[in-house]
C-alpha cells in the first residue's frame, strides 16, 4: 500500500479548502466581471453570456466538489454512481476534455465514489490540451475501476508520480500536492490500491 507523507487533520482541512477556492476564485471573478460590464451596458450580450457561462461553472465546481471533497456520513456510509456520474459530467463540461462514464450503477461506497472524481480531474489534468477521459466501473463489491486518459500528450503530475510510487513520504504537502494525496489517502482509509499505467497515448488508473 501507498506510503502518504504525514499531514494533520487541520492541514488536509485547509489545504482542501484552499483548493476548492482555487477552483471556484475564476468563475465567480467571471461573474463579478460581467455583471461590471452589464452596468455599463446592460444590454450587451456578450457580457450576459459572460455571467451565464460563469456561473454555469461555477454551479457546476460547487455541485462536483460537494460528492468528491466532501458528502458527510460514516466511512460505510455510499453515494448513488448515477449522482457521482451527473456531478462528473457537469464539471467536464467546462473542461477541454471530454468525459464517457460507463460500467455499473447503483450505490457504492462513498470513498469509492469519491477516489473515482478526484481521479476524474488528475486524469482530466494530465490531458491539459484535451482529450477523453473514460471512466469505467467495473463492479461496485468489491469495488474495481478504471479511469482512462487518452490525449496527444500524456503529462502526469510529478508529484502524483511520487505519491503513487511511494516516493514522496518524506515531503511536505502543499496546495499542488493535495488532490493526489487526498485521492491516495481516501484509497489507503478504504483499504484500496490505486496503481497507474502510462504511454505516449494513454494513462489508466486502476482502483481494486
Amino acid at each position: 500500500m501507498t506510503t502518504l507523507p504525514e499531514l494533520s487533520a487541520a492541514d488536509l482541512a485547509a489545504l482542501l479548502s484552499s483548493k476548492l477556492c482555487h477552483d471556484i476564485i475564476s468563475p465567480v471573478f467571471g461573474i463579478q466581471s460581467g455583471l461590471e460590464l452589464l452596468d455599463d451596458m446592460p444590454d450587451d450580450r456578450e457580457s450576459m453570456e459572460l455571467v451565464r457561462h460563469s456561473l454555469k461553472s461555477a454551479v457546476a465546481k460547487l455541485q462536483f466538489a460537494r460528492i468528491a471533497f466532501g458528502s458527510a456520513g460514516s466511512p460505510t456510509a455510499t453515494i448513488d454512481l448515477n449522482e457521482a456520474r451527473t456531478a462528473a459530467m457537469g464539471y467536464m463540461d467546462h473542461e477541454k476534455a471530454t468525459l464517457v462514464w460507463e460500467g455499473e450503477g447503483g450505490y457504492a461506497a462513498k470513498n469509492f465514489a469519491k477516489i473515482i472524481l478526484n481521479l476524474v480531474v488528475l486524469a482530466s489534468a494530465s490531458i491539459s490540451r484535451g482529450g477523453e477521459v473514460r471512466v469505467d466501473i467495473e463492479a461496485i463489491d468489491p469495488p474495481r475501476a478504471s479511469v482512462r486518459a487518452s490525449g496527444e500528450r500524456i503529462r502526469i503530475q510529478p508529484r502524483l508520480l511520487a505519491l503513487l510510487n511511494g516516493d514522496a513520504a518524506q515531503e511536505a504537502v502543499d496546495a499542488q500536492a493535495i488532490q493526489p494525496y487526498y485521492t491516495l489517502f481516501l484509497a489507503k482509509e478504504t483499504g484500496l490500491t490505486v496503481v497507474h499505467e502510462k504511454n505516449d497515448a494513454s494513462v489508466v488508473f486502476r482502483v481494486s
